[in-house]
């Protein structure tokens, strides 16, 4: 990780960034450009399937990105989204040294704060 200065060059290398099939005036669907090594791809997609099973925040992340009610995601989308956001935080770990705190995860995020709250009560 001391060779990168920012988590965006660990998603290029997974071949996780995102490109635009589009031509003209045809907008196509955003994909993945796996552009990247197969093998880190496809352990953090294992990792983020585990995450989602097992991990109390990252099962309110996804459950959010699939439900909400602008622009929701597709499960496949969403667990790439997941992935993406598993390199942040081991890139934040590694860098910081802290240790990773679920509830503090889903308070930094606006959005997911009011989301969990609201299930909760539910």
């Amino acid at each position: 990780l001391r060779d990168y200065q920012h988590p965006r060059q660990i998603v290029k290398l997974a071949g996780l960034s995102l490109k635009e099939n589009t031509s003209g005036k045809h907008k196509g669907q955003t994909k993945i450009t796996k552009r990247g090594r197969k093998k880190l791809r496809a352990l953090l997609f294992r990792a983020a399937m585990i995450l989602v099973a097992k991990n109390k925040a990252f099962k309110a992340l996804h459950l959010y990105y699939t439900t909400r009610a602008q622009n929701p995601l597709k499960k496949m989308q969403s667990l790439i989204a997941l992935c993406n956001k598993l390199i942040r935080i081991l890139f934040s770990i590694g860098k910081k040294q802290f240790t990773f705190q679920e509830d503090k995860m889903l308070k930094d995020i606006p959005h997911m704060a009011t989301f969990v709250a609201h299930e909760s009560v539910a």
